[in-house]
């Protein structure tokens, strides 16, 4: 019985650490584009928006889960560590939205905002699930 406490207690801990994650994740997404990201997506239902956010936080609970299933046998360790990796995929994938933003034309958060569908958002979701593939290789 003690090992199902234990492991709920595990469960709960890397849990609120990937709520916290995803959260930080749905903030950088908004600080990248113009305007508010959630009035983007839930009042004017734009999708190119809904996309991308859902790209970041695809790529950021990839890293989470990569985080956890690898995790050191150490509790404490393990949780530093999603938490270590989580955050630089979160500086990554910004890292790699301003060097998509600066080689092509335009401002790419305008773009991505912009009610008419655009190929920018595939390539910039293309980006971010990238980054979180390449952040949980080296996790392994």
């Amino acid at each position: 019985m003690s090992d199902i406490v234990n492991g709920l207690g595990r469960a709960t801990a890397y849990g609120a650490l990937g709520l916290v994650l995803l959260v930080l994740g749905i903030v950088l997404v908004d600080v990248l584009t113009p305007g508010k990201l959630g009035r983007q997506i839930w009042q004017e239902r734009n999708r190119n928006a809904a996309v991308v956010l859902s790209s970041s936080l695809l790529g950021i609970g990839g890293i989470v889960f990569t985080s956890i299933w690898t995790t050191y046998q150490d509790f404490g360790k393990g949780l530093v560590s999603t938490a270590a990796f989580g955050v630089l995929g979160l500086v990554m994938m910004a890292v790699a939205f301003l060097v998509v933003d600066l080689i092509t034309p335009g401002r790419l958060g305008a773009t991505l905002v912009d009610p008419a569908p655009h190929p920018a958002v595939w390539v910039t979701a293309s980006c971010n699930l990238a980054v979180s593939a390449i952040v949980s290789a080296s996790i392994a």
